[in-house]
């Protein structure tokens, strides 16, 4: 392969970035950035690829979840705190129930960008830019909101880490503390899961059992280890944080611990691969429908050259319709290439589907939506094929928000949809609720011990 630098993404072709007016504003902005603090550090990065190696071997699960696209008005501390209470619940359930270590990866504090698949959208009856996500342009039905504003390239920096900052004190004060999990309750939630109840009790009681025999130090279980990604889509600002670590460990992007490259924009020729290649930070690859056998085994050489485990998360995106036909042959690939990948599931993506609400007062709206059925559809499916393939599923990657939104029907309390529009909130693409995310990590807990 040729030599790679943070900028040497710059002669592929590179789908999905937006076209700035005034390029020499863009480039204010990314020396500005290129001057701030990381985010994150290389030993965090590490870390992770290191509990990634052993997700892969069966020895921890990955649970990787949150928004579709963050928006800057949602960096407030009930949203934080809403979307880390989720996700710290469906890991009690994961872990109590599936027998294994859990890590817990947000995509939160840096997912403010969107692929799309068209160039515009109708938003009221009016053609307008697609929105983009807030890295990029604004949600708002104008074309000045739609326009790329190289602004919010540093207003998502400062936003990620307020963000990362309010994370970490969470995490290091004690909000994860399984002595006093009744404080994880989700204010305003759809419903309650009377399996969660009867599982803390659980856990309470087992944990009061191993200090009775000190078999278990307190403070270990008042700090979670918790980590952010995002879709390293906008490669200009991907490249202003990436930072050199001396001592020839590499390249590190230390705006997230790991990043993903999307089905839209992994092509092997491509400016997201040449980009990725050369970072040390473990990577996902979104796997949908259009991947061959042979792309695929291709994808990895290109990735992961020297087969270092840890390093390469699949997250395949089939849908419950698709996925028993297109799963094995790629299982059958990796298998034959020797690459140690971990699998993941991401349940969400294929299984969408456009609706016809109505607003009241004669008013309709098509919306996207996604049914609870057809996502763990998917996931059982998942688990199977790769049991009967001698493979292993490690992970699951779920689009989720703490908050009582009706974005996605089903579930045993959830929404039909004439619900749907109470509280579609989401930006770009349906969420489970809190309710229905924890109720799916019971399930994805059963599938486990299966």
């Amino acid at each position: 392969m040729t030599s790679w630098n943070p900028h040497s993404w710059q002669h592929h072709p590179a789908l999905q970035q937006p076209v700035y007016e005034d390029p020499s504003a863009l480039e204010g902005v990314l020396a500005h950035l290129r001057r701030l603090p990381p985010l994150v550090v290389p030993q965090e990065v590490d870390r992770l690829r290191t509990l990634l190696a052993d997700a892969a071997e069966g020895r921890r699960f990955l649970l990787q979840g949150g928004d579709c696209a963050e928006q800057f008005q949602d960096c407030a501390p009930e949203a934080i705190e809403g979307k880390l209470r989720v996700l710290l619940q469906m890991s009690v359930a994961l872990t109590h129930g599936g027998r294994k270590p859990v890590i817990r990866v947000g995509r939160i504090a840096g997912q403010f960008a969107k692929p799309r698949s068209s160039a515009t959208e109708e938003v009221l009856g009016r053609t307008l830019p697609s929105y983009r996500g807030d890295l990029i342009n604004g949600l708002e039905a104008d074309e000045a909101s739609r326009r790329p504003d190289p602004e919010r390239l540093l207003q998502a920096y400062f936003h990620a880490t307020a963000t990362l900052n309010h994370l970490r004190a969470l995490a290091a004060g004690g909000f994860a503390d399984l002595h006093h999990p009744e404080r994880w309750g989700l204010p305003g939630a759809t419903g309650e899961v009377p399996a969660y109840r009867r599982t803390l009790e659980q856990v309470k009681e087992s944990l009061d059992f191993l200090e009775a025999l000190g078999g278990v130090q307190r403070e270990v279980l008042e700090r979670i280890d918790f980590f952010t990604s995002h879709e390293a889509l906008l490669l200009p600002y991907e490249e202003a944080l990436t930072r050199w670590v001396g001592e020839g460990a590499g390249h590190y992007n230390l705006g997230a611990h790991t990043l993903w490259v999307g089905e839209r924009t992994r092509q092997l020729d491509g400016a997201h691969i040449e980009y990725l290649r050369g970072i040390r930070n473990p990577l996902g690859v979104k796997v949908g429908p259009s991947a061959t056998p042979a792309d695929l085994a291709a994808l990895l050489d290109r990735l992961d050259p020297g087969r270092e485990p840890g390093r390469i998360t699949l997250i395949p995106r089939f849908g419950a319709e698709r996925i028993q036909a297109a799963l094995p042959p790629l299982l059958r690939a990796v298998q034959a290439s020797g690459h140690p990948v971990l699998w993941s599931c991401d349940p969400m993506h294929g299984n969408g589907a456009s609706v016809l609400v109505d607003l009241g007062g004669g008013a309709t709206r098509t919306i996207k939506t996604r049914d609870f059925g057809a996502i763990l559809s998917e996931l059982k499916q998942a688990f199977e094929i790769h049991r009967a393939h001698g493979s292993r599923l490690g992970g699951v990657h779920i689009e989720l928000t703490g908050e009582a939104v009706t974005e996605c029907t089903g579930g045993t309390e959830g929404p039909s949809r004439t619900d749907l529009a109470k509280a579609y909130q989401t930006g770009c693409d349906p969420r489970l609720n809190g309710t229905q995310s924890l109720e799916m990590a019971f399930l994805i807990a059963g599938l486990m011990r299966a």
